[in-house]
């Protein structure tokens, strides 16, 4: 395997221009979060520190990763990992930069790695660059709202009981959450499922758009890439997606 040099944003700055071309895998409906859309990549300019971006030896980016800092502890949170995970720490992370709140916490909001080259355990070692930085900084914990990568294809399996699904090793079933965990990571107690980390919704014309489904029946349908059914409402011309997500805590001291 040829050798991957992973460096922080703010130590190559020129690479931010760069990070979107790469091919990653995520399902066209899943870029449509506005939470995401709003302030995803704002993270290269307000938290480079915490940008990682992995490229190959013709230069090429080939994996990249995202994460935040915050007050997990600040007023009215208490160190509780918030049910709307994913966009809730992203929001989060604006207000107290913003405000001027003291972060305590580093929380992973992407790790995706070029279609080109996955299989070759990049996500492990961008993962490892994120709790290194977040350790460098002084920070004592990175919480992760891990998207389970199998869980696609199992979408009517509550949460819940996919997570807690174990191999005879003990390790999570699931190939991310394995990751994360032979990383030095556990989920956290007494319940890891954040049953609201996004929420996508759209007209059944988006939805068609953004999947080549008909969305024209009341009620549930199964979408490649989600993680759980979508909710059809015809006579409203609407559609959601409310994704549960996996909270994982790495303690780094």
């Amino acid at each position: 395997m040829e050798p991957i040099r992973v460096t922080s944003l703010a130590e190559r700055p020129e690479l931010r221009a760069r990070l979107w071309d790469m091919a990653d895998s995520w399902p066209e409906f899943m870029t449509q979060d506005h939470v995401a859309n709003a302030l995803h990549e704002r993270i290269c300019a307000a938290f480079p520190e915490h940008v990682h971006v992995g490229t190959d030896d013709s230069g090429a980016v080939v994996a990249r990763a995202f994460a935040v800092p915050f007050a997990l502890r600040g007023a009215g949170r208490d160190g509780t990992l918030p049910g709307r995970g994913w966009d809730q720490v992203l929001v989060w992370a604006f207000h107290d930069r913003r405000y001027g709140v003291e972060p305590d916490t580093v929380s992973a909001i992407e790790i995706a790695v070029d279609a080109g080259a996955q299989g070759r355990g990049l996500s492990a070692v961008m993962l490892g660059a994120m709790r290194s930085a977040a350790a460098d900084r002084g920070f004592t914990e990175v919480v992760a709202p891990v998207r389970p990568s199998a869980k696609h294809r199992e979408p009517h399996t509550p949460m819940p009981e996919y997570a807690a699904r174990t191999r005879a090793d003990g390790l999570p079933h699931d190939p991310w959450l394995r990751v994360h965990v032979r990383a030095g990571g556990t989920l956290a107690t007494p319940d890891p499922v954040a049953p609201a980390s996004m929420v996508i919704a759209g007209t059944l014309a988006e939805w068609r758009t953004w999947t080549g489904l008909p969305f024209d029946s009341e009620g549930w349908t199964d979408v490649p890439g989600a993680l759980a059914p979508v909710r059809c409402e015809p006579d409203r011309n609407w559609a959601v997606y409310v994704e549960p997500n996996v909270w994982v805590r790495h303690q780094l001291h």
